[in-house]
């Protein structure tokens, strides 16, 4: 029996420990605006072993007996692949949609991204469409506001004042020459993301919150390997998770 989505909180009730912006990434795949930095998932082995099978197949004759059965072990390895990957953006988007009220992510062009020939292969392995699709929907199921921003200039922008700074890309440290404000790149990014998402939502903040009263002053790198152990960058099932359910 189908069962009506629980109603979401008003916007102007959300606190600020419940609500996050999320800044994805390569080497890092997701960093939020509680100072979390999920790790990319490894997958390695898996491609190396796709990549043997498919010279395997190179040296069968086509369409024989031989080259059908190898040619089923190649599928199976890219099966492998897409259903370790699902199941790690399954139990990270739940994660984040369960935890909090709102969530704030990136609106990304993945089609313009590809076309590039920098970072495609990274950028398809990421699947940040898929990520953004299961967002919304788990939200939707949990109650949480979602809400996709423009990315542009969030690696930039200072969370803090405002002003722009150009920085390489190797440099993973946002140091603001206008405010001072220091704090790691991504995690700068994540929290101009949720102001944006705010903004866009027509939530006010007062002046100097959530960004410097909230920021974390470290973070906390996870393996991705944990996400798809527990189900959560937390050792520990997510109280407000455990409250939902009741």
């Amino acid at each position: 029996m189908d069962t009506e989505p629980p109603v979401k909180p008003p916007l102007a009730d959300i606190d600020t420990d419940e609500m996050v912006g999320i800044d994805v990434g390569i080497l890092k795949y997701a960093h939020d605006t509680d100072g979390t930095a999920v790790e990319s998932l490894d997958l390695l082995d898996e491609r190396n072993r796709l990549e043997r099978e498919q010279r395997k197949l190179s040296h069968k004759e086509y369409e024989s007996s031989n080259w059908e059965k190898q040619r089923r072990r190649v599928v199976e390895c890219h099966f492998d692949i897409k259903r370790k990957r699902r199941d790690f953006l399954h139990k990270l988007s739940a994660y984040y949609a369960r935890e909090y009220d709102l969530v704030a992510v990136e609106d990304l062009t993945v089609a313009e991204m590809l076309e590039s020939p920098r970072n495609s292969r990274n950028t398809a392995s990421a699947a940040w469409s898929t990520f953004t699709n299961m967002f919304e929907y788990k939200c939707k199921r949990e109650g949480t506001h979602f809400v996709e921003v423009d990315p542009g200039g969030t690696t930039k922008e200072c969370a803090q004042c405002g002003v722009e700074t150009e920085e390489l890309l190797w440099v993973r440290k946002h140091s603001c020459p206008g405010c001072g404000f220091e704090a790691d790149r991504d995690g700068n990014a994540a929290w101009n993301i949720l102001l944006r998402g705010l903004s866009k939502l027509a939530v006010g903040h007062s002046e100097g919150t959530p960004v410097e009263t909230a920021l974390p002053t470290g973070t906390a790198a996870v393996p991705a390997k944990r996400v798809v152990e527990t189900g959560s960058p937390c050792l520990k099932e997510p109280p407000k998770a455990a409250s939902r359910q009741g």
